[in-house]
This record gives C-alpha cells, structure tokens and sequence, in this order.
C-alpha cells in the first residue's frame, strides 16, 4: 500500500523504467457507517475507524493495461496457511472417475496416446481447438502433485505438441493449460493439464503480449521481459532462480499471480513452477489454481519472437467451497480487484525458492 513511496525511494535510472511500464494512482474511499453496524464492523474488520477512510491504490501497465486495484483494508488481513479441513472428504466423494481409468474411459487422439513416468495423453471429448488434448496424472487427488509429477506433464506436453505438428503441420502455435478443482474451471476433480495447438496466429492474449514487445522496443530502444523482471527486482518482487525469473506480479490477475520467464521449456522451468506452486499451496492457502505456459511457435512464422520469452503464469482462484465466485463484472469488464499483496507473496515465494 505504500507503493507511491517506495517508487519515489528508487534510484534514478530503477525509477524511470517503472515509470516507462507503470502508472500508480492513490485514493482515498470515505465511509460514515451507523452505529448500529458497528458490532458487525468490528468482528469483520476489527475498528470502526479501520473502514472510516480505506487507502486504495490503483496500478496499470501502460503497455499491456493489466491493471489491478489494492485495497489497504484488505491488504492487511494475515494470509492464513490452511486447506479447508472438509477439501479431503469432497475430493475423495468424486473418485473414481473418467480419469482413474484413462485407457478405458477417455478417446485417444487419432496420433495415439504418449505415456509418461506419471501420467498420459487423452483426447479431449468436448474440444475448444482443432488439436486439444489432456494429459492426465496417475494421482487422483489434484493437489497431491510432486516435482516429479510437473516434469513429466511438461515433458508429455513438448512430446504431444510434436505428434499434433506431424499430423497437422499448419498448427504451429502451442499452450500448456492447467486448471485444478472446482473454481478454476475443471469439470474433473482427477489432476490434469491440457495441451491444445492452434493455427492462424497464437491465442489472443499471447499475440497481444508479442506485439506489446514489439511497440516497447520501438518506444524505449529495450527489450520488455527484461524491462519487466527489472522493475520487479529493483522493488523485491523479482529474483532469478538460474536462467529462470520469478516475479510476484504488480497488477495480478487475481490473487497472488506469480509469473516466470525462461528461454526455453526444459525440466528447470518446470521444477521452478512446482517449487512455486507447493509455496503457495502450503504457505499462502492457494488451494484451486490456473497456470498457463505461454510459447513460441514451433516453427518459422515470418513473426517476430525474439523478445518473447517462455511464460508462465498462475494464480490463486480461492477456496472451492465457498460459492462466491472470485471474478464479476470488474474482472471481466474494467480491472482486477485484488486482496493479497504482492510483497507479502514474494517474501514467502523467496524463503521457499531459496533465493533470499
């Protein structure tokens, strides 16, 4: 919440890029609450004079116009470390399902199925794209997912991506997906991920981002991703593990978006997204999530890549059984609205990757 100052406290030249990425506006949001709700305030918030006058400080991308509104008052809650206690029971009430019996129970693709050390490819029943698949894990429960097991669900993706390529080669642009429980969007408890290839041009959001470099580096002589991380660094929101960034991201989609670049996809990045995935699983209450892999096209397009880094973004979609959805018309219409701070993300995501 004290953002303005902090970027006021940055060296010259650390504070003129966030500038160029960057506008925070500051305001103040005024209450006059009756006394009667005053015990009702208390319990919730904690002071009547707590919600009086309410800090809230708009950030936005200029480049993107990702844009995400903080609320002090929200902010300061303590992020509790627990799973809800009945999670357990709902998710053992869904098994067995398609999932546990995949070669039984799930179509392949016309290529076949690739096998993994943890888990394996099935056609899609209801597609969204010409070439959309699901790699499904061994392990029914969704959040019982090792190191081991996020490797081998990207390396099954590079694998996949090859096979729907050589079937169809005009299909060139891939996106790893991977949405877990209820809130996320997932029709089947079973853990499992989704590949799909599409044609034309990448999805919209990747091709937006792509030319968003492209103006960047046109405007300010620099690349993006890397303007990016730095910001991110220079405020404590960045740290690199190996050839891998990792950036609790100033204006998340939702809660405690955290997002990571690398050049290639190869066995660190997917190591580096687990090890951020259990930290927020364990540590911050992230119990239903989305991640995206964001990459390249597979091969020459005429387009130019070169200031795209591989991407991965996730986020935390709230508890599952509360039936109060975490987006509504402000989400999908204007601007994120966002309770976790970035900071307190990023001291808990250091200590976890080793990098503080």
């Amino acid at each position: 919440m004290h953002l303005p100052e902090v970027v006021a406290a940055l060296p010259e030249e650390d504070r003129q890029r966030f500038d160029q990425l960057y506008q925070v506006v500051a305001t103040v949001g005024e209450l006059d609450p009756p006394a009667s709700m005053a015990g009702w305030i208390e319990r919730y918030f904690g002071s009547v004079e707590a919600v009086r006058r309410q800090k809230v400080v708009k950030v936005t991308n200029r480049l993107t116009l990702e844009e995400a509104l903080f609320n002090e008052l929200r902010a300061r809650r303590p992020l509790e470390a627990r799973i809800p206690a009945d999670l357990g029971d709902e998710i053992a009430k869904t098994g067995p399902d398609p999932f546990c019996e995949p070669e039984r129970n799930t179509p392949a693709d016309p290529f076949g199925r690739i096998r993994g050390a943890h888990a394996i490819t099935a056609g899609n029943i209801a597609k969204y794209d010409g070439l959309h698949s699901i790699i499904i894990f061994d392990e029914h429960h969704p959040l019982a997912f090792t190191e081991e097991t996020v490797v081998d669900a990207v390396r099954l993706a590079q694998q996949w991506f090859a096979a729907a390529h050589q079937r169809e080669p005009e299909a060139v642009y891939p996106l790893f997906m991977w949405n877990c429980l209820w809130k996320s969007g997932a029709s089947i408890v079973h853990g499992h991920a989704q590949v799909s290839l599409t044609r034309g041009a990448h999805y919209g959001k990747v091709e937006q981002t792509r030319r968003a470099t492209l103006a960047y580096r046109e405007a300010y002589g620099a690349e993006y991703f890397d303007d990016l991380f730095r910001v991110h660094q220079s405020l404590g929101l960045g740290a690199a593990v190996g050839p891998i960034r990792v950036m609790a991201s100033l204006v998340p989609l939702k809660e405690k978006e955290v997002i990571l670049t690398a050049p290639v996809v190869d066995d660190d990045l997917a190591r580096t997204a687990s090890r951020a995935l259990r930290c927020l699983v364990e540590r911050l209450n992230m119990v239903s999530f989305n991640l995206v892999m964001w990459m390249p096209p597979l091969t020459d397009t005429g387009e130019d890549w070169s200031g795209m880094p591989v991407v991965v973004r996730l986020v935390d979609r709230g508890d599952p059984l509360n039936r109060t959805s975490d987006i509504g018309a402000m989400e999908l219409y204007a601007a994120s609205v966002v309770s976790s701070d970035p900071f307190r993300v990023a001291e808990v995501l250091w200590d976890a990757l080793g990098v503080r």
